[in-house]
């Protein structure tokens, strides 16, 4: 069997910026609810998929704001987003989804729990990250845990990741932590690019292997001596930016891998779409299940 876990809040924030506004009959805006519905069952009717979990950031902050206070927070994201959050994840239960809302932990994070949780089970053939973030690289492994793309359909195995970003997966913190990362709030380190950050470790890997001699970089003298001061100089914030990028994997989750197994919406799903406006979603629903 394949496993796909979803991260939600990347779908939402995907459907309310690329599916049409929408109102329901008291006026809510519900667009971005009812587009996750609709690719959450393209998911499941086109994709075949059998196991499905889908992870959401129930509050933008979570422990890695205590550790640096630049870190994201819901500051600047639209009202009409911010309020679809407890809906969606309401709307992706009532499909009949497994869903797991995280306040301390983000959204990332128990995906990157549920791929080491399950991804050696025998059962399991592999294990699909619903996701293109660059965070969630660091957790591919061969081609048994990939990432997916859904939006321009592109699987990123181990290969692919290390086509695109010069590194292997495990090297994926270390490389956000030089080059940063603007959508989680933090910077990386002054003049380290992508290209510097791929050239240097792919020989070392980790910001710890990294020789204090710029010369053994390999890199054209100049270029290695101001990235090795800047280096030198940021040390202690090149640490913490890799700490925010690397992935919890101890998120505690309740479910094993039986519940994970779509047995179609529950009943409840007619009642919510008729409340968001959205009377004709149940008709392509292939499968109910018995629960209410």
């Amino acid at each position: 069997m394949k496993i796909h876990l979803v991260d939600g809040t990347y779908e939402l924030f995907r459907s309310f910026y690329g599916a049409p506004s929408k109102q329901a009959p008291d006026g809510r805006e519900v667009g971005a609810t009812v587009g996750l519905l609709n690719s959450l069952l393209l998911l499941l009717t086109k994709s075949g998929a059998t196991h499905v979990a889908c992870a959401f950031d129930h509050v933008i902050e979570s422990f890695r704001n205590k550790l640096y206070p630049g870190y994201k927070t819901g500051e600047g994201v639209d009202p009409d987003l911010l309020a679809q959050f407890r809906l969606a994840e309401r709307a992706v239960a009532a499909l009949g989804l497994v869903v797991w809302p995280m306040v301390e932990f983000e959204a990332d994070d128990a995906l990157a729990s549920a791929t080491i949780r399950f991804q050696r089970r025998r059962s399991v053939e592999q294990v699909v990250l619903c996701s293109p973030d660059k965070d969630l690289a660091q957790m591919v492994s061969g081609t048994r845990v990939v990432s997916w793309d859904r939006r321009r359909d592109i699987i990123y195995d181990e290969a692919v990741v290390i086509e695109k970003f010069g590194v292997p997966p495990a090297s994926i913190p270390d490389w956000l932590a030089l080059v940063g990362d603007s959508a989680d709030g933090y910077p990386g380190i002054p003049a380290w690019g992508e290209k510097s950050a791929s050239a240097v470790l792919s020989k070392y890997g980790h910001l710890e292997a990294i020789p204090e001699d710029h010369r053994k970089w390999g890199l054209p003298a100049g270029r290695a001596l101001r990235l090795a001061e800047n280096l030198r100089t940021h040390r202690e914030e090149s640490l913490l930016f890799r700490r925010l990028a690397t992935l919890r994997t101890d998120v505690p989750l309740e479910q094993n891998l039986k519940d994970l197994q779509w047995r179609g919406a529950r009943k409840r799903l007619r009642k919510l779409c008729k409340e968001l406006g959205a009377n004709r979603l149940p008709d392509r629903v292939p499968r109910w299940a018995t629960e209410p």
